[in-house]
């Protein structure tokens, strides 16, 4: 009996090729037809609108010196940095003090519109506008969280910040709609040009989306790889004294007694020296790996001190924001189902103490409906 024929074997060549062809078209699809990191956009959103309203409302004694036309910094001199400099200020297009003020009360109601997330497409533009503006007219007065947040909102005008935790997301569950994929989700029988262009709409949104997420993700390892590289070059970082120094200067010790108490145990200064520089410099690196929980909590660890000690809270407010665009969707929606189930567990015992409170006649029935109600809260 003749043997059988021998399978044909692909080629080493061609199975790379076609591992790469596939890898490619998996890429692609996971660029343009889903969006991804949804809520820490949506964090993203909520935590620098917070951050900058913030901001605003603690100046706002202090606005016309810092911001206005009484700043020492006249408008006229800003407007001759920005033809050298290529900024640009909406509160240097008038010396008027009532524009200056429309314009402040402005910019307080669209940090408010942009955290709760109504119309966001457009408030997000307006929320960068004011930023940029603001950051630009007191250019001289800011620091590196400053470029960080005026980045953060150039970077959230691309992204679909508002799809989760928003007032856009509400009204799209209330008209019935999926918020993920919004009204295109269902072909009509016939295709036609509205169709198209709205399926095209969409696919540019996610593609900008995920763009976006992927350049705010680049933005905080750039930065992080960077600080850690140039702290590397220093002599003091090398020795471990660096926080030995900065603990003595005036401008950083908000709280001369606790910096003395730090600076007073000279071998846990130097340990901090060295993790502070060997976690900014593997923080690009553990990113796809099991340890970026624990760099993470490390560098929210490192955040706290420095707005504590050295006295930078927005600073590090600014950081700790950045980073939480690196937790993933599911740690988010975990958060959400415990903190609901802590507020259904509260409601229900303050509801049991009150039927079995002195003067009230409870009986074991309310109690059970009590927690029948805390089971469909926890449910829901």
């Amino acid at each position: 009996m003749a043997p059988a024929p021998r399978r044909a074997e692909p080629r080493t060549g061609e199975t790379t090729r076609q591992r790469a062809h596939d890898g490619l078209a998996a890429f692609g699809a996971v660029l343009t037809e889903q969006a991804v990191s949804l809520y820490a956009a949506a964090v993203l959103r909520i935590g620098y609108g917070l951050f900058y309203l913030t901001f605003l409302l603690r100046e706002f004694p202090h606005r016309d010196e810092i911001w206005g036309p009484g700043s020492a910094w006249t408008p006229a001199l800003a407007r001759e940095l920005f033809d050298q400099s290529g900024w640009a200020s909406i509160l240097t297009l008038s010396d008027s003090r009532a524009y200056f003020e429309a314009c402040y009360a402005a910019a307080l109601l669209t940090c408010a519109l942009f955290v709760l997330g109504w119309r966001t497409r457009a408030t997000s533009i307006l929320f960068a506008a004011v930023v940029a503006s603001f950051h630009a007219r007191a250019i001289y007065m800011g620091d590196g969280g400053d470029n960080l947040v005026v980045l953060m909102a150039i970077y959230l005008m691309f992204t679909a910040c508002g799809r989760r935790w928003s007032l856009d997301a509400r009204r799209t569950r209330l008209r019935g709609l999926a918020a993920d994929t919004g009204p295109l989700s269902a072909a009509p029988a016939a295709p036609n040009l509205w169709f198209g262009l709205g399926l095209a709409r969409q696919m540019m949104s996610t593609v900008l989306h995920n763009c976006a997420m992927f350049v705010i993700a680049a933005q905080v390892c750039i930065l992080y790889g960077c600080a850690g590289l140039y702290k590397v070059q220093g002599a003091t970082w090398g020795n471990g004294t660096a926080l030995h120094y900065v603990l003595n200067q005036g401008l950083f010790r908000p709280w001369p007694t606790l910096s003395l108490m730090v600076d007073s145990h000279p071998l846990l200064v130097a340990v901090a020296c060295y993790m502070t520089v060997l976690l900014q410099v593997a923080f690009p690196f553990v990113l796809f790996s099991r340890f970026k929980y624990i760099v993470l909590a490390m560098l929210l660890g490192l955040h706290i001190g420095i707005a504590v000690i050295m006295g930078l809270p927005l600073f590090s407010a600014a950081m700790i924001i950045a980073d939480a665009v690196f937790l993933p969707d599911r740690f988010y929606l975990f958060m959400a189902r415990t903190s609901r189930t802590w507020t259904a567990g509260w409601s229900v015992w303050r509801r049991s103490r009150s039927l079995v409170a002195p003067g009230r006649s409870g009986s074991r029935r309310d109690v059970a409906v009590a927690h029948d109600a805390h089971d469909a809260d926890v449910a829901a």
